[in-house]
């Protein structure tokens, strides 16, 4: 997934399901997109969090 796509996606997520989304590394090295709470992979692998609050 591009780092746009996954942007949209993100964003698109965090709307629908109100509730913060991190786009990460994933360990093939493509990106990923995930609810944060879900999320137990290494900090350092985060891109960039949305929260659909602070929007």
């Amino acid at each position: 997934m591009s780092l746009n796509d996954a942007h949209a996606f993100a964003f698109s997520l965090a709307a629908t399901l109100m509730v913060a989304i991190v786009i990460f590394h994933a360990g093939d090295g493509s990106l990923a997109v995930m609810p944060a709470n879900e999320y137990d992979g290494d900090a350092t692998a985060i891109i960039h969090e949305i929260d659909p609050f602070a929007l």
